[in-house]
Parts: C-alpha cells; sequence; structure tokens
C-alpha cells in the first residue's frame, strides 16, 4: 500500500469515528508560539508507514526520511522530540483501526506465540521503564525479558486475534480469549497440548488440533487435519515477518505507550501487506473440507 493509499484510508476511518476529538500536536504544557496542526490520521499514518520504510529505527526515518522528503506530503511537521511526545496519543485511535484491519474467520485457523524482548538479557536488572510489567520467559531460543504476542490467523495469513502478556505466561492460557469469534479447526504446536484446553474450546465450536508428544498414545487423526497441521509453519513465517520486516520487537524503548504504539502499527503496518504467507487454498477446496475429513 503506498503512502497515499494508507493516508486515505486512515483518514476515512478517522472521519467515521466520533467517539474521540481530533487531536492536534498542542504539547504538555503552556509555552507561548504558534500550535502545530498535525491532524489524527497524519500522526497515525506517519507511525504506520514506518513498519513499511525498512528503515531500523523511527528516529533515522522521521529525521532523514520523514523531514527531509515528505515535506510536500506533511507540511505541518513537527521536530522529533515533539512528535515523540504526542505518539501515545494516537494509540487509542490505532487499536481501534487496527480491529477493522483483521481477516475473515473461514473456519482454518492457526495459533502461536512468540517472544518480544525489551532488553538485552544483561541490562534486566537495570531496566526501570518495564518494571512491573515484562517478565523472564523461555522460548526455544533460550531466556527473555519482555512480553509474549499471542496471535491467531487464518490460511491467508490475516490476522484473526491477538494477544499481549508478559513474557512468563503459558502459550495456553489466553487461547480461549482469542478463540472468542473462531469457528472450525484451530491448529497449534504441541505447546498447546492440555485437555482442559481442548474441552473448553469445543464448548465454544472450535477443535483443537496438535501434534503428539514422544510418550503419548497415537490417536487417529483424519488426512486433512495431517496435511494443515504439518502447514502450520505458516504462523511461523507470519511471526518471523512481523519481527523482521515490520519490527515490531526492539530493545530500545523508552515508554510502555510508544512500545504498544509499535507493536499496534506493526501489526497494521503487516495488515495492509500484499502478499502475505498463505496456503493459497480456493473457495472450492474450502468448501470440500469437510468432505475431506
Amino acid at each position: 500500500m503506498s503512502l497515499i493509499e494508507l493516508f486515505c484510508d486512515v483518514d476515512d476511518f478517522c472521519k467515521m469515528v466520533t467517539n474521540w476529538p481530533e487531536f492536534r500536536l498542542l504539547g504538555r504544557s503552556n509555552k507561548p508560539g504558534p500550535k502545530p496542526k498535525l491532524c489524527a490520521s497524519e500522526v497515525m499514518t506517519i507511525i504506520i508507514y514506518f513498519h513499511t520504510s525498512r528503515y531500523r529505527d523511527f528516529k533515522t526515518y522521521y529525521t532523514q526520511y520523514v523531514m527531509e522528503h515528505l515535506r510536500s506530503e506533511f507540511p505541518n511537521l513537527v521536530s522529533y522530540n515533539r512528535f515523540v511526545e504526542i505518539m501515545p496519543l494516537a494509540l487509542l485511535p490505532l487499536c481501534l483501526y487496527l480491529d477493522t484491519c483483521k481477516g475473515e474467520v473461514t473456519g482454518i485457523s492457526f495459533v502461536d506465540a512468540t517472544s518480544l524482548p525489551v532488553c538485552h538479557n544483561r541490562r534486566i536488572k537495570t531496566n526501570k521503564v518495564f518494571a512491573g510489567l515484562a517478565a523472564r520467559g523461555k522460548t526455544s531460543m533460550g531466556w527473555f525479558y519482555g512480553f509474549k504476542l499471542h496471535l491467531v490467523i487464518n490460511e491467508k495469513g490475516e490476522i484473526l486475534a491477538f494477544y499481549l502478556s508478559p513474557g512468563n505466561v503459558d502459550d495456553r492460557v489466553p487461547v480461549p480469549k482469542l478463540a472468542r469469534h473462531l469457528f472450525g479447526k484451530l491448529f497449534g504446536d504441541k505447546g498447546y497440548i492440555s485437555q482442559a484446553l481442548f474441552d473448553d474450546l469445543l464448548e465454544q465450536d472450535v477443535h483443537l488440533i496438535t501434534g503428539i508428544r514422544k510418550n503419548m498414545k497415537n490417536r487417529f487423526m483424519p488426512l486433512m487435519d495431517k496435511i494443515l497441521l504439518r502447514k502450520r509453519a505458516v504462523i511461523e513465517t507470519v511471526n518471523d515477518q512481523l519481527k523482521n520486516i515490520s519490527q515490531i520487537a526492539h530493545t530500545h524503548h523508552r515508554s510502555v505507550d510508544n512500545f504498544l504504539v509499535n507493536v499496534i502499527a506493526g501489526l497494521i503496518a503487516y495488515s495492509h501487506q500484499p502478499a502475505k504467507p498463505s496456503l493459497n487454498l480456493r473457495k472450492e477446496e474450502l468448501a470440500c473440507l469437510p468432505a475431506l475429513v
């Protein structure tokens, strides 16, 4: 999605939503001087567009790209420090806008969790920004300090639901909330094995399907379920793109609000990505799934 298309889409959304006033960059002090006139849609567009720009840090993106090359598109730009101050004001609009970017529930869903470290392990004891919020967790890659992003996608790679938790939360805990609006089959890795979770989801008309551990008895599984379970790597690809392309994870956050803005904007940028990891199943194939089970 181009910058103009992104701005038009965000601006149309802001015009539809009237629950909050359109915010302006008035600052947090009563200092005299001219008041900048950036509107909500402009601030949101600049933040979201960073996650498609391939810049590795927001400061370089804003000072060397936005202020140098996008002056004609945003004539009322403010300094980098002022923009960082007002970024938390965009958190609520971004959350509401992300809800409009979610994909279609098709009956085939994949669930997974990925780590979002907020600092290097050597700096855990000195990190004060996320004290009382972040926690130590462990993944297959080792220990980290931060949060977990729990994600549910459909077979087309579209985001259906997400949940942010401290790093020490079990992957299975948020699943009932994530599956609240789902139906059909939900595929996960062996970390989601739980009879209680299976029964809970079944009451919501969601069939949880996972692999089995070596010490478990083999069980009957329809051929189509086995095939789709092997395709579960699609959500791992989505997590990889969120981290390395949309850049939702880095360890230099200086405020909790801007951390949340960064994550939400990255999810939005991914949602607008034209080519997503997908199983490329046609509607005719989806319609035949019940008959093949």
